[in-house]
């Protein structure tokens, strides 16, 4: 199967999953559920929970003991995006080419249908744990641990991505915003398949390396498209982040320097995941995807 097979099937197992775990019932609370499911299947690359998988799949084959995490990863995701949309932080309108959640429904309806995504997170995750017990057990509450520690991350990348607009930063904080705004959910994913896989602490290093180098390519990636991205083609505005005063690595090196910047990076992963041959093969060219996206 070639790379670009592999990732749309990649994303059907995705989907269906995620399409199994919203919540369908009627019920008072009926149009807060409409809103968690309007933005958990939007669409989206998926890339979190594929990540997951595929480096699970390094090690062995029976993928779906993953899917909880993949669920419950993009939930928080998700739950994100709902966020950053809003009126008090990037203001956007539209994503996937169709109205932010607050647009669709409204600000309060929108704040807890994120609230409740990243709370849905957790209940996926708790209900896997009960699942199991002695050495798996022990990996899945490690992975639990990690989850929510990444989660915290992302917050406070976001904060700080939100409290610096406008503001001259350092080379080395504009990194640290990016590793924990976009890198630290990447590098969970990878964690998470390597160690339900019973990898070698060994390999999942190797692995959080490359995490690491895809992470923040995907940000400095993201910074390029709202300089000189399709609008058509993103499903939302070009511009913001010159607009909001973010600071970015196209405004702190220039579009061409932050090109430079993500090929030296997208180069270094691949390096890492050439070490493990042909079953490497699918996260070499995933690295190779995030880098040449045009969304």
């Amino acid at each position: 199967m070639n790379f670009k097979d592999e990732l749309v099937e990649y994303q059907k197992i995705i989907n269906e999953e995620l399409d199994r775990n919203t919540r369908k019932e009627n019920c008072p609370e009926e149009i807060l559920n409409n809103s968690m499911e309007y933005s958990l299947m939007a669409g989206g690359k998926r890339l979190r929970p594929i990540l997951i998988l595929a480096t699970y799949r390094l090690f062995k084959e029976d993928y779906a003991k993953c899917l909880p995490y993949a669920v419950a990863i993009e939930m928080v995701h998700n739950a994100s995006l709902i966020h950053d949309d809003m009126p008090c932080i990037d203001n956007d309108d539209f994503r996937h080419s169709k109205p932010t959640n607050h647009k669709k429904f409204n600000e309060a309806t929108a704040l807890l249908a994120g609230d409740a995504l990243l709370n849905n997170a957790y209940i996926v995750i708790s209900k896997d744990l009960a699942n199991y017990d002695n050495n798996e057990l022990k990996n899945r509450i490690k992975i639990f641990g990690e989850f929510s520690l990444a989660v915290d991350r992302m917050l406070a990348g976001e904060y700080l991505d939100t409290e610096y607009e406008g503001k001259e930063i350092s080379e080395e904080f504009l990194k640290y915003i990016h590793v924990n705004k976009t890198g630290a959910f990447i590098r969970l994913s990878v964690r998470m398949g390597a160690i339900l896989a019973n990898a070698s602490e060994e390999d999942v290093e190797k692995l959080s390396s490359y995490a690491d180098k895809i992470g923040l390519a995907f940000q400095i990636k993201d910074d390029i498209l709202s300089e000189e991205g399709n609008e058509e083609i993103l499903g939302k505005p070009v511009g913001n982040d010159k607009k909001l005063g973010k600071c970015t690595y196209v405004s702190k090196y220039g579009l061409e320097g932050a090109k430079e910047v993500l090929d030296k990076i997208i180069k270094e992963a691949v390096e890492i995941v050439e070490n493990f041959g042909e079953k490497g093969e699918f996260l070499k060219e995933l690295a190779m995807y995030i880098a040449n996206r045009n969304k």
